[in-house]
Formats: structure tokens, sequence, C-alpha cells
């Protein structure tokens, strides 16, 4: 073997690198053993942070090195935020009343829900449509673009300052979402921008237990504004003088309609409050529990039925009202007979928590700012703020004190000299945290947030959420997962127990087939494929998932795959009549071009996988690609060095490649398969429509939240059930309340999980239109409320159950969310990326195979290859005890069907092309059967070894990949027969009148 020294030069490398790597992780769980030897939490942190892996690297630096545990396998949550590349962009505009720039605007919005194209681009041809000969500069020669954009720049100028201005923004939002995640304390956290998805960040955070913090501490953008505010008697008036034209009947009021203004001046001073009301119950409402008399108190005060304004001084609170009632107070406030109503420098604003003393009751407070700028912003700003600490105030409230730089105290001493007996209102994020009497001047920049309903918790989050910096433009999470811990344990087991099986049965399978020097040598290389994957995996500090533990089974399923071609081959040269040294030599040399074209197809669904797939599909297509690299430098590399040693120094001389067992497996086959094409199509096509049918017209897909949008919850009850009785309780419990579905009931699916009979998972699409984060608790509290009724749960509080730690009386352990922008975008990349496959595999076996044919062959075989797993999928979901959902994991499944399938379809053309090179005159009709049944035993047992993992992982893996091993199953099956019965027919059949010329044009072998 040429370049012996290269090879162990590498392998050298990789084993020392693999040790490095490796040993932070065996170094953490050892130090971590002896830290839970001492009792004080405090001398176990005291511990941790004296000792000193190596003499150098501290227990932090190993635990960031380390191989870390996914959220699969840890629990923890996983979120993509999508930064509002709209707003960022509104923020660059100047004209903002411009008729042409908000049609733009409202245009490219819409239009963004559906298109593949980016915003600014749909933005900038909305514009030039509705306002055609118009520059953008018009638009965008402002102050933040100073520099960059003037009146004279032109369109392209424009495109590539918002460009670089988006590129800014979500650089900028990264590393607030960094500050964030760091200061609240998550170990080995993992935040990516997604490529091809403008505006989006992927957030995985291991071991996060409190998944409500970590969503308001994401999501909130830090705007942070100090506001002049009304007292609440300037502004009772003119809200009672807005529910009394409500209750004529008044539902617009022109702008210029003068007459109707000074009206409404005139008539301040004779109105007078509505009925006073009161707090009954759980309720804010009018004296009376009668729904005739709630409904006439609705109808004579739209607004106070609703809105109850507080007599007397209160400071800038006008009001209270309960949680569920802000929705529609928002609607009236900001109507437009409320704008010609209302004073034109009032902001109203509810505040951030209850009201003291109504917190069990969800009462919130409405406070009213008074704009004093002439551009309608706060007087001061978050930007001033230099610190912020959470801290106790004089009595003992948790509270958040803020520093601010010299400008930003010279600001607010004059705001706070010119409000002495006002308040002033601090907000954050659009709402009220606090709003204190003004009593003196306030100098030196200090300020605090402070209130009696505040936890510890609220204010560290807060505090962080400052000190982190401010958000460029609104973020929302528009997908999200979280993973119980206890279930991350059961992952973790079954991930381990389908692994250590696997690899058994295939250390057994080899020696069997193999003998045992060659079998074991073979199951050597495995174990040294794995201690290199790991160490790759631990150097790219990866965390290892799942679906990342079966990329790993499988390529052990690839790597038996490579021995066997070249077992297979060294038989072949054997029986040849060859002694042991030349049958080696031309083993593995004859083998090597179908082992590099199925490895190197194999890396290209792998690629297309990382670089299209995120979360779990990302984990297992670098588990995957890793392994198919390592696989193929142990099985063609190493294991060939080892042999070609033994032999110079004349040992195994004698030694076979076979067993009983083996020895005449397959061999001498004389089976005609181009004789049996037309019945193979006929049978092929028959099965292709009823699969059709079944998937278009009959029962369809069982599609996923990942293609419909919506929330999933993984849920333990309090019993055994049968799942028909969860449906009946949950059929109506959730009603949209917002956008197009408004008052309809959501859909809403159940199915069982696991053998156990207490495990089910809840689907809806509830309310998934909204972006407002407590729709997220308000659905949780639904379900609570749903099965609490029905018996299936018995926690005592909504927190217990949503709380993934305790199991007993029944909790959510797992919940994912997956927003319709998001859906939409996973259905287009879904369908791109397997087009993009069969794309690339065809070029790919046209280049090394230089014969259309064979191009063509693959494509056909591997497409109805596709058609069966997703026909299969159609026809069983619903009679299967497992999930047939077409998800994310499912399409990962897909393209590694594709992947793998293709590797039997070159091994079979790399004979083919061998036998056309060595009998050019032989008929192709007998070339193409001699070269299928002398791969036959190839073919087999490479397929055979792969089902071995398969099998282990759908038994063992746990319900979390079974789906995913099921799908791989139907391929590896059904794309072995394809490699004989479709792929290779197609290509004779298309290289017929190729292969006829052939004949006729070839020399006369003497």
């Amino acid at each position: 073997m040429q370049n012996k020294g290269l090879v162990i030069c590498v392998a050298v490398l990789l084993t020392l690198a693999s040790i490095f790597y490796l040993s932070f992780s065996v170094a953490t769980s050892y130090y971590d053993g002896q830290a839970a030897k001492i009792k004080d939490p405090i001398a176990q942190q005291d511990y941790k942070d004296s000792v000193k892996y190596l003499g150098i690297y501290s227990y932090q630096k190993c635990l960031e090195t380390q191989i870390g545990l996914g959220l699969d396998l840890k629990g923890g949550m996983n979120v993509i935020l999508e930064i509002s590349v709209p707003d960022v962009v509104d923020v660059l505009a100047d004209h903002k009343t411009d008729a042409a720039y908000l049609k733009a605007m409202k245009e490219a919005k819409e239009q963004e829900m559906t298109s593949q194209s980016d915003f600014i681009t749909l933005f900038i041809d909305a514009f030039h449509k509705n306002a055609p000969g118009r520059k953008l500069a018009e638009i965008f020669a402002t102050q933040q673009l100073k520099g960059k954009v003037s009146t004279q720049s032109s369109d392209k100028d424009v495109e590539k300052a918002l460009r670089e201005e988006v590129t800014a923004s979500i650089d900028n939002s990264y590393n607030v979402v960094r500050n964030r995640i760091d200061q609240f304390g998550v170990v080995q956290p993992n935040i990516q921008k997604l490529e091809g998805q403008e505006g989006r960040l992927m957030v995985e955070m291991p071991g996060i237990r409190e998944p409500e913090r970590m969503r308001k501490l994401l999501q909130g953008s830090a705007n942070l504004e100090f506001w002049e505010t009304y007292n609440n008697q300037e502004i009772a008036p003119y809200l009672t003088q807005l529910d009394q034209r409500l209750a004529n009947g008044e539902t617009k009021v022109e702008a210029n309609d003068s007459t109707a203004n000074d009206s409404t001046k005139s008539q301040l001073a004779q109105n007078k409050p509505a009925a006073k009301l009161s707090l009954k119950g759980n309720k804010l409402g009018a004296n009376t529990g009668k729904d005739a008399q709630m409904a006439a108190a609705k109808k004579a005060n739209p607004l106070l039925s609703m809105l109850q304004l507080i007599p007397g001084d209160a400071l800038s609170v006008v009001g209270y009202a309960s949680v569920r009632d802000t929705a529609a107070i928002n609607k009236i406030i900001y109507s437009q007979l409320a704008q010609q109503v209302l004073p034109s420098d009032l902001r109203l604003r509810w505040s951030a928590k209850p009201a003291d003393g109504l917190q069990q009751k969800n009462i919130f407070e409405l406070h009213a700012l008074k704009v004093t700028t002439s551009d309608g912003r706060a007087p001061l700003e978050g930007d001033v703020i230099t610190d912020a600490k959470d801290q106790f105030d004089q009595y003992g409230r948790p509270e958040v004190s803020m520093t601010m730089n010299s400008d930003g105290a010279r600001l607010w001493a004059a705001i706070t000299k010119a409000n002495l007996g006002k308040a002033v209102a601090i907000v954050l994020d659009g709402v009220v945290f606090t709003a204190p009497r003004i009593n003196s001047e306030i100098t030196g920049g200090s300020s605090s947030i402070s209130g009696s309903s505040f936890t510890i918790e609220d204010t560290k989050d807060l505090a962080n959420t400052l000190k982190s910096g401010r958000m460029p433009a609104p973020a929302r999470i528009v997908q999200e997962e979280v993973v119980g811990p206890t279930l991350g344990a059961q992952s973790i087991q079954q991930g381990l127990w389908s692994f250590a099986i696997a690899f058994v049965l295939l250390m057994i399978y080899m020696v069997m087939m193999y003998d045992l020097i060659p079998g074991m040598l073979a199951n050597c290389a495995l174990l040294a494929n794995l201690f290199f994957t790991l160490g790759i995996l631990a150097s790219f500090q990866s965390a290892l998932t799942m679906p990342g533990i079966a990329g790993i089974v499988l390529t052990l399923g690839t790597a038996v795959d490579a021995n066997v071609l070249i077992y297979e081959r060294i038989k072949e040269e054997m029986r040849a009549g060859k002694g042991i040294k030349d049958a080696l030599r031309e083993g593995y040399s004859n083998a090597f071009s179908a082992i590099f074209d199925s490895n190197f197809t194999s890396l290209i669904t792998g690629i297309i996988l990382l670089v299209t797939g995120t979360g779990p599909i990302r984990g297992f297509a670098t588990t995957w690609i890793i392994g198919i690299v390592c696989s193929f430098f142990t099985a063609v590399f190493l294991t060939r060095l080892i042999y070609e040693n033994r032999l110079k120094k004349d040992k195994w001389l004698n030694q076979k490649f076979y067993t009983s067992i083996s020895k005449n497996l397959l061999q001498n086959t004389r089976i005609k398969f181009m004789s049996l094409y037309k019945t193979t199509f006929t049978l092929s096509a028959i099965v292709a429509v009823l699969f059709l049918v079944s998937i278009f017209f009959v029962r369809g897909l069982s599609k996923s939240i990942d293609f419909t949008g919506g929330r999933n919850y993984v849920i333990t009850l309090n019993k055994k059930v049968h799942v028909e009785d969860v449906r009946k309780i949950l059929g109506n419990a959730f009603v949209n309340t917002i956008g197009e579905n408004a008052g309809k009931q959501a859909t809403t699916t159940v199915i069982a999980l696991g053998t156990e009979g207490n495990t089910i998972r809840v689907s809806t699409n509830y309310n998934i239109e909204s972006n407002d984060p407590a729709e997220d608790d308000h659905a949780e509290t639904v379900l609570y409320n749903a099965l609490k009724k029905g018996g299936f749960v018995s926690q005592a509080n909504v927190d217990s159950f949503k709380n993934p730690d305790i199991r007993e009386g029944g909790s959510i352990i797992s919940s994912s969310k997956v927003g319709p922008s998001v859906a939409k975008d996973i259905t287009h990349g879904a369908i791109r990326s397997v087009a993009l496959a069969l794309i690339f595999i065809f070029v790919y076996i046209l280049l090394r195979f230089r014969n259309l044919g064979f191009s063509v062959g693959s494509v056909v075989a591997l497409a109805l290859d596709t058609l069966i797993v997703i026909g299969f999928y159609s026809v069983c979901y619903g009679w299967i005890g497992f999930s047939l959902e077409i998800d994310q994991t499912f399409i990962g499944a897909i393209l590694t069907v594709i992947g793998y399938s293709i590797n039997d379809k070159v091994v079979v053309f790399d004979r083919i092309r061998e036998n056309m090179r060595l009998h050019p005159k032989m008929d192709y009709q007998t070339l193409f059967n001699d070269s299928i049944n002398q791969t036959l035993a190839r073919t087999i047992n490479t397929s055979f070894s792969t089902l071995i993992v398969l099998l282990s992982i759908f038994i063992l893996g746990g319900d979390s990949i079974r789906s995913f091993a099921f799908a791989m199953i139907l391929g590896v099956f059904f794309g072995t027969l394809s490699s004989i019965f479709i792929a290779s027919p197609v290509a004779y059949l298309v290289l017929g009148k190729k292969l006829e010329n052939r004949l006729k044009n070839a020399p006369v072998e003497e």
C-alpha cells in the first residue's frame, strides 16, 4: 500500500487528539463524583472552583469542552427567535406617513408569509410598484443612515445600506441574546444564526427548568423609557366621554369633523363618571352577577363596564381592568374614535404586573403617559443606563437599581425637578413597571424599579435584561421545544441500549460471516471508528443528541458495509485462484471505487441535512458525516495496513474470509433479472399509483406541527387512560380568541405514547397566530383545567402541572411550538432539500460513470424508494402503535434513505462498468445479469447488516427515534429491491442503443 507513512501519521494524530478531547469528559465526571461526596453545597462549589485538570484547565473549562448532552438527553429548551426585519427597516425610514411607503410595507409583510424572497427584496419591489419613478433615497436619507445614504444615492446603494443595517441588527441581537443567556447561568448553550433564514436565531439551552422565565428573557427587547404622566383626574372625563359616544352608537369620527371635536370639548365638564364598579369573585364588572344585567351594563357603558375608573388622586393610574378584558379595552382606546376624543399627547399603557393586593384576581392598572417631545418619543430612554443591579429596598422588597451616564443624569434631574408631586412612569417594552411620585429632584443619575408583586427572580431577570443591552428590533419565539430532565434520562438509557445491542450483533454477524480474524479486525475498525467519531465531536464541542446517537449507530452499519464490500471482493479474487497477498491487494483496490462512490453520495445527503436542517436533524447529520469519513479511513486504510503488516511477517497466510455458513452463500447464481423488468415495472407502477391515491385523495398524510404550525405537549397522566376519553375532554377545550379563527374550535389531536397507557401527546393549533408570549402560558392553563376537570391529572395548580420534575399526579414532560411562518419555511425547506439531494446525486453519478443511463436509473429508483416510504406512512398512520407523523425527523429519514439507498445502486453500477471494460462485446443483457448476480452477496449482506442496526434502534431506541428507524427500515429494504429491479433495468434500457453501438464497433476478441 502506498502512503503507509501518511496513514500511520493521520491515525496517530487522530488518536492523540481524541484522547485529549475525550479526557475532559472523564475529568468532569471524576470531579462531579468527588464533589458529590461533599455535603455542603458551598463547599462543593469551592472544590469545583479550586481544581485544575492537567494543572491548567479549570472545572468550568472542562465542563465547556466535554461532549455535552443535547436537550433530548439532558432536558432543556430549544427556541428559534425571529428578529423583526420590518421593524428594523421601519426605524431607518423617514416620511413614515408616506402613502406609498406604508402600502409597500403592508404588501411586503403579507407577501413574506408565503414568498421565499427576503423582506427587503419584497419591500423594494412593492415600493417601486406603488411609487413608480420615485427613489428609495427619498425615504431612507435619514440621520440613522448618515454617511451611507444621501438624497442622491441610487436604489442599489440604499438596498446595500439596508441589508448592512439588518445584518448589523441581527449580529447585535445575537450578542444581546448571548449575554442574557450567559448571565442567566446556562451551561453549554448553543446559539446559531440560521443560514438562509433571514433574522432567525436558534438557541439551545440544556438543563433549563424554568421555560416561562426564559421566554420573557429572550423576547424582552429591553426598550426602557422614562415618561412624564397625566393625573388620573385629568383623563377621567375624556374616558367617560368616549364611553358615552360608544353607547350612543358612534364607532368612527371623521378627522376633519371640527364640529364634533368642539362638541366633545364643550361637554367634558358636564360628564359624570359611570356607575361605580366593584370587584366580585374573580371578575371586574357591575354590581350584579346576572347575565342580562351584565349585557345591559356593557351596552350602556361599552368601555367603563370593563374599565373601573379610580375616584380621587391616583397619580397616573386612571383605572383597573381584568386581564381578560384588556384586549377589548385596547381595541377601544386605539380606535379612530378614541383618537378624536382623547388628547393627542396621551399614551395609555398597562402595568407589567397585577395591581397591589389584586394579584390573585389578575387585575391590571391602566396608566396615562404624557408626550412632551416633538417626535413623540420618551424624553429619556434606556441607552443612558450604564449599570443595573438587583437588590432590596428599604422595606426589604426586591428591586432593580439603575445608574445613568452623565447625559442621562442631567436629563433625569431635569425631569424629576419639573414633575414634583407627580408620577414619572418607568416603562419597559411597552408596559409600566413602576410610576412613583416624585417628591424631590433626583440628582446623580440613580433610579430604581420596584413593586410589592416583584419576586427575586423578576428583579434578577430584569437587571440581566437591562445590563445585556437593548434588542435592535422586537424578537419573538416562532418555534420552541421544552424537554423535561426525566424524559432525557430515559432517552439516554434507551440510546445506550440500542447502541450496545447493535454493536454486539454486528460483531457476532461479522465473525459468523467472515471467520474470527477478519471478523474481529472489522470489529476493531468499528471501535476505532467510534473512538475517532466521539473525539472529533468533542473537539467541535458538539452536543450529543438522540438523533446523534442514531447517526453513530447507523455509521456502524455503513462502516460494516465497507468491510463487507472488501471481504466479498477478496473472496472473489481467492476463488479465481489468487494467493492471499494478491487477493488482498486486488480486493482492496477493486472495492475502492464502489466504497468511495457510495460514501461520497452519502456525504452529499449528509451535507444537505446539515445545511437545511435544524436542531435534531443537524445533530444527526453532524455525527453521520463525521462517522462516514472515519469509517472510510478505518475500513479502507487502517485494516489494510494491519493485514499487510501481518502478511509481511508471514502471518495469516492461510487465512480464510468465509465460514461454513457463508462459503457458498449466493455464489454462482444465474438469475435473469433483465428478463423480469416488465413484471417489476408493472408491479412498481401499481404500487406507486395506489400510494399516490392514498396520499393525495384518500388518507393523506398525518402532518406534524412542523408543517401545520401549532403546539405539542407530551403529558404523563395520573392513571392509565383510553385515548378516546381524553379526546372527548379536550375536544371543546381550546377555542381560538384571535385572528381569522377567533371564536372557532382549535384543531386538537391526542395520541397515546409508549406502552404504559398513561402517556399522551396533545397537539393543537390554538391561537398559534398570536405573537404574545402570554398565550403560551394560557394554552397550558387551558390544558390543565380540561385534564383536571376530566380527572386525568391531580396536581394542585397549573405551575405544578407545568413542572416536568413533578411526575406524580400528572405533568407536562415536554412541549414544542411551531409558528405558522416557520411551518411554511419548513415545508419549503423539506421539498427543496429532497430535490437537491436527487439533483446532486444525479449529477455526481453522471460525472463518475460518464453515462446518462446510470444517472436516470438511480434517480428513478430513489424517487420510487421515497414514494414507497411516504406511501406507507399515509396508509399505516393511526393503525400502528407509534407515531407516523410527517415531521422534520421524517424528512431527515427520507434524505438518509436516499443517501443510503444509492450505496447499493453504486455497487451494482460499479460492477457493470467494470464488466463493460473487461468484456466490451458481451451481450448487454447478459452483462447486466452477470453483474447483478456477482454483487448479489454484497448487496444482501450490506443491507442485512444495516437492518440489524436499524432494528436495534427501532425496538430499543424509544419513541423519539422510532419513526425515524421505521422509515429507514422501509428505505433499506425497498432500496435494496429497487437497486436490482428498478435502477439496473432502467439503466439497461437507457443504455441499450449505446451498448448496441458498442457491440457493432468493438474489435473482435481473439
